[in-house]
């Protein structure tokens, strides 16, 4: 077995595993139906607030990530004498 052919590296184990976790996702969200939410705030009993939330906030922290990176990011030669 060669190593470039590791099954997670193959399109055809990429596009089913998007398609699982997509799945399973939709799942989640689409049992708020069934599961009735007792919100604390109001805005949280929405349905798919819970996703949204995750997502936006995954979103933010990635923005904030590049943001601290380019603040502490060194030039090339930084540790050359």
């Amino acid at each position: 077995m060669d190593d470039n052919d590791h099954w997670l590296t193959r399109p055809a184990s990429i596009r089913k595993l998007w398609i699982g976790f997509s799945a399973v996702l939709a799942m989640t969200v689409l049992a708020q139906l069934v599961i009735g939410i007792k919100g604390y705030f109001g805005v949280d009993s929405m349905f798919g607030f819970a996703a949204a939330f995750g997502f936006f906030s995954c979103v933010a922290m990635v923005l904030l990530a590049k943001a601290i990176g380019a603040l502490l990011k060194r030039p090339e030669d930084y540790y050359d004498d």
